[in-house]
């Protein structure tokens, strides 16, 4: 039975790429007999160590736990393109109460880590990997590159994105990407809070030619269960506009709400052909990429 990190160890080592490195390895040795074709984040088989296999690719942990000689075997040389976009609107300092008394994690904090994690992956298989985070105050921008100083030049990026109030409109957008028109496989990790606004009207025109959209949406389990008792007050992150309501009162309500929201989400993704993955920042982070990679390796 897979062995998840509890959130609370993760939250307690600040290095980023430490952190990405052991999700990684972890996660990629749980799914070693799969093998994915296709464009990016692949993760390759193992097959026994033949006389005249380089021993640079020998996988040496995996050996430390068998006692056997095993080479990862790639299925493809990649030249694929990965860009990691990342909503850093303040809807995305959202913690639950679980979070909150446990680690500290807010959705961007588990939504950095998961794309250092997936930058890891693409690393080591040579694909080039890029971030964009996208807030209307600041737009951060590291082009795609490939190498071990690349991705630490990412993890930096990633570790220093800070929020801004709202997801930026469609100027704000053209006139910070540019002539940026990203290709290959594309990321978007958000809450999708904006669902009417401008992040679908952002995401929806990637998906074009050969790219490969996926919307990553950050959920919590207070906002899926509505835990809460007796008199509340409620805020919307990123107005700042609040109301005090009985929770009893208002519990059906909000849960049929926050149901059609999710269902009309994802019909309007499908439309464009570009596939939801929800993650809950209260569950382990390797448990989180794990249901992604394996969920990509049943649609491949």
């Amino acid at each position: 039975m897979q062995q998840w990190i509890d959130p609370l160890t993760l939250s307690r080592v600040k290095d980023m790429p430490l952190v990405a490195k052991t999700v990684a390895e972890g996660v990629l040795h749980g799914l070693h007999t799969s093998v994915q074709k296709g464009s990016g984040v692949e993760f390759s088989q193992y097959r026994s160590y033949e006389p005249g296999d380089e021993l640079g690719k020998v996988d040496w942990k995996l050996f430390a736990r068998s006692d056997k000689y095993f080479v990862r075997e790639a299925e493809r040389e990649s030249d694929t393109q990965i860009w990691l976009m990342l909503d850093t609107s303040l809807s995305m300092l959202q913690q639950s109460a679980t979070s909150k008394a446990q680690n500290g994690w807010h959705k961007l904090d588990y939504a950095r880590y998961f794309l250092a994690t997936i930058a890891y992956i693409a690393q080591q298989q040579g694909d080039a990997v890029g971030v964009i985070g996208l807030s209307d105050e600041r737009i951060d921008i590291l082009p795609c590159g490939t190498g071990q100083q690349h991705w630490h030049k990412l993890m930096l990026t990633l570790s220093q994105l800070t929020v801004g109030k709202q997801f930026p409109n469609k100027a704000r957008l053209t006139e910070s990407l540019g002539n940026i028109h990203p290709q290959g496989l594309i990321f978007l990790l958000s809450d999708f809070m904006q669902q009417e606004t401008e992040i679908l009207d952002f995401i929806q025109p990637l998906n074009y030619g050969q790219n490969e959209v996926v919307a990553m949406q950050l959920v919590c389990d207070d906002e899926i269960n509505f835990p809460y008792k007796g008199a509340i007050r409620v805020e919307n992150p990123e107005t700042k506009e609040q109301r005090l309501v009985s929770s009893s009162e208002v519990k059906a309500q909000y849960l049929a709400a926050y149901a059609q929201h999710q269902a009309t989400l994802k019909s309007r993704l499908e439309q464009h052909n570009i596939a939801l993955f929800r993650a809950n920042i209260d569950e382990p982070l390797d448990k989180s990429v794990h249901a992604y990679l394996a969920s990509r390796s049943g649609r491949k």
